[in-house]
């Protein structure tokens, strides 16, 4: 229940922050709309590649295969592999999304920290201002595209100890980089992504220590809303059973579906707010209202 009343607190004080500032609620649906036209932008060529055949044939799609697969050998392989020609094209695709989804954070980030400084917030500010950061933008995007890449290769190589491995490198990781973001937000003569690290590490460090094991946020209050929501369902399937009329059971079932989605985005939002509220305490030293000293302080798990 104390952790159940503090994440409350947590997505209350963001949220009045999102309500200060209803620009923010702006930033996932414009983000998620301009990520499926970039998606669309690089797989839409593959799809579509020149065969000599209709798009509709089936024989466009069979010569496709051609293109992007081709048989492998040996015990126990599987019988179709990537062609080099596909796995770059992955590559290619693997590393524009690791710099779309920096570039529209660093956007977002922008204009969070601004918010939480009592400046107006715009769409178009955000993403002048990611332009503006292109490079450092570029440079975090390959070194953690890569760092992402040898973690996959170590988990698949070694398997069993690969997996235990890259998991505990990928937890340090997670750890180590959670105020990238909003450092190359703040820091605009850095470039360097191992520097940039660094700083992220350090702000972290500084303000925590270093027995912090693990992020608390406001996940308590999303299970609990979870849990209530699964007993509405399951209220509504007995009614609906016992009066033999199962248009109640579907109209919540619509509400409820309705109701996470709205939930769920909220619960998005507010946790970068909040995010970004423990990044200005940590680096700056800055408690903006309406969060306080206690909540940034118990962000963080302790080793005992």
């Amino acid at each position: 229940m104390n952790r159940f009343e503090r994440s409350w607190l947590l997505f209350r004080s963001s949220l009045r922050v999102i309500v200060r500032n209803k620009e923010l609620l702006i930033f996932p649906i414009f983000i998620s709309a301009a990520t499926v036209v970039i998606f669309l932008f690089f797989f839409a060529p593959a799809l579509l590649w020149p065969t000599g055949y209709s798009v509709l044939s089936a024989e466009h799609w069979h010569a496709l295969g051609g293109t992007f697969l081709s048989r492998t050998s040996g015990v126990g392989a599987h019988p179709f592999g990537p062609t080099p020609f596909a796995i770059a094209y992955c590559v290619v695709v693997y590393f524009a999304s690791m710099f779309t989804a920096t570039f529209f954070n660093v956007a977002f980030y922008h204009e969070i920290l601004a918010a939480l400084n009592g400046e107006s917030v715009s769409l178009g500010h955000g993403l002048q201002f990611a332009c503006s950061r292109w490079k450092a933008i570029l440079l975090w995007a390959l070194f953690a595209g890569l760092i992402g890449l040898i973690i996959r290769a170590i988990e698949q190589r070694f398997e069993i100890v690969g997996r235990i491995t890259a998991g505990l490198i990928g937890v340090a990781w997670s750890i180590a980089s959670v105020f990238v973001i909003p450092v190359i937000v703040r820091d605009q003569a850095t470039a360097n992504p191992i520097l940039i690290l660094k700083k992220s590490a350090g702000t972290l460090k500084n303000a925590w220590g270093e027995g912090l094991i693990g992020y608390i946020g406001i996940g308590a209050i999303n299970t609990i809303v979870m849990a209530s929501s699964m007993v509405v369902i399951v209220a509504a399937g007995v009614i609906s059973s016992k009066l033999h009329n199962f248009w109640l059971l579907g109209l919540v079932l619509c509400g409820w579906f309705l109701g996470m989605v709205v939930w769920s985005y909220l619960m998005n939002v507010a946790g970068l707010v909040y995010k970004g509220a423990l990044y200005l305490y940590a680096a700056e030293g800055a408690i903006h209202e309406p969060f306080d000293q206690p909540m940034l302080d118990s962000a963080w798990k302790f080793k005992r």
